[in-house]
């Protein structure tokens, strides 16, 4: 005499659960991916239409709101700019300036850095949002 269970093993691969998990996994790659920022000194760049990289070898000076000036993510004073850019004389002297940031202190920092030898600037800027 044989006995026979009447419960049956399923052989089925839970479907659900796995669009569960894969829905999980791109929310969660969705927001890490938006929290990406860029290193170094936050500053609010002008809005422009135009676009155009700089390919030159560059010396980036960020200038923010406060007023405090970097050279390459270091603090300088901007009265030290002939010393520290001794050799930027065919560098391409890009400059990031918070767009609160008046014209005159912006001026200012290209006088000191035109002190140096420096001839080339480039003011950075941010695309329009269309």
């Amino acid at each position: 005499m044989s006995m026979e269970s009447r419960f049956k093993r399923k052989i089925t691969f839970p479907v659900i659960s796995m669009a569960d998990i894969v829905l999980l996994l791109l929310i969660f790659f969705l927001l890490t991916s938006t929290y990406l920022v860029q290193p170094g000194i936050k500053v609010f760049l002008p809005r422009t239409a135009t676009k155009e990289a700089v390919t030159q070898e560059k010396v980036t000076i960020t200038i923010t709101k406060s007023g405090a000036v970097y050279l390459e993510d270091q603090p300088v004073q901007i009265s030290n700019f002939p010393y520290l850019l001794k050799d930027a004389g065919d560098k391409v002297i890009l400059i990031k300036a918070d767009r609160d940031v008046t014209i005159d202190m912006t001026v200012k920092v290209m006088e000191m850095v035109k002190k140096s030898g420096a001839s080339k600037f480039v003011i950075a800027t941010t695309p329009e949002i269309e």
